[in-house]
């Protein structure tokens, strides 16, 4: 397994904390990034673009070399007016780590490897890493079954597995990981990283309505729900917002997936904002807590699935 050279000696677990949509903010990173863990967030977080330098120039600020590094998700495709911008700002403020989505261009990596940022690219099945790699990532999300918000089908074993056939570069397993059981799980798959987005929802410093992060306390693996209705790409969602917005979760049509759709899937409704984005490994979140917190919790379970394995 390769860790990044930019993670060593720089982690308390192995975890990447993912980039959450209207979630995530400097006060979520920051502490995500002290407790020694990635913290990330969407460029599309900071609005209106201003916003991104703003929270750009707090966090490179702030943060030292004794902390995580952050990272910053780009959505690369067509309907993101705002990527070439905030390209620009990653470049001017050497953003450690770009996460990008929904499309890999080797110009965006080429732009980050100008000043020794490093890639990753999340990815819903083999021949989507093979094409990132290609493209020039350093790294790979697999975004397997149970992930929150935009997943994929298929089982980790599976994925993890198919992908390492080829790929010895970084490797972060996203898909229901909620504790550190599953953190040591990822790792024997043979992931390097953890990829950790919903447990942080409930977070003290998370955006999130109270709403939101007492449903993701409230709520286990069978209350989430699997569409592309909202957005044009297959998502996990959790059932009670579903049915909050005047929705039947059990009969849900099938958008037309060839056109993303990021603005209202209904008159007066959208995805994220009134549909709650939320992966199948929220039966282990049981309280609303500051992120470090969570993340000591994290690391102690980690270290004791790592004690059980060493059993012989």
């Amino acid at each position: 397994m390769t860790m990044p050279a930019l993670f060593k000696d720089r982690l308390s677990i192995p975890v990447i904390a993912s980039p959450l949509f209207l979630i995530s903010n400097p006060d979520l990173v920051l502490a995500q990034c002290r407790a020694g863990v990635v913290g990330s967030f969407p460029s599309l977080n900071a609005r209106p673009s201003g916003v991104f330098e703003e929270w750009l120039r707090r966090l490179t600020s702030e943060l030292t070399d004794q902390d995580a590094p952050f990272a910053v998700n780009l959505i690369v495709h067509r309907t993101n007016p705002r990527l070439e911008e905030d390209v620009a700002l990653c470049i001017k403020y050497k953003v450690p780590v770009v996460i990008t989505s929904l499309g890999a261009r080797a110009d965006i990596v080429d732009a980050v490897h100008s000043y020794g940022g490093i890639v990753f690219h999340d990815v819903i099945d083999n021949a989507f890493a093979r094409k990132a790699v290609e493209k020039g990532a350093d790294g790979l999300v697999a975004v397997a079954a149970g992930a929150g918000g935009h997943a994929g089908t298929l089982s980790p074993f599976a994925l993890v597995q198919e992908i390492r056939e080829w790929f010895d570069g970084p490797l972060a397993l996203s898909g229901a990981i909620a504790n550190g059981s599953a953190i040591a799980a990822a790792r024997a798959l043979g992931a390097d990283l953890a990829y950790i987005g919903s447990a942080f929802i409930a977070t003290e410093e998370a955006s999130a309505s109270p709403a939101y992060k007492q449903m993701i306390v409230d709520s286990h693996a069978a209350d989430i729900v699997y569409s592309n209705l909202f957005t044009g790409v297959h998502g996990n969602y959790l059932k009670p917002s579903i049915a909050a917005a005047g929705l039947d979760p059990n009969a849900l049509a099938t958008s037309d997936s060839s056109k993303m759709n990021f603005q209202e899937f209904a008159e007066g409704k959208k995805a994220w904002r009134d549909i709650w984005g939320c992966g199948q490994g929220i039966g282990a979140i049981h309280d609303m807590v500051p992120a470090t917190e969570l993340i000591e919790r994290l690391g102690a379970e980690y270290r004791a699935a790592l004690a059980r394995l060493a059993v012989k």
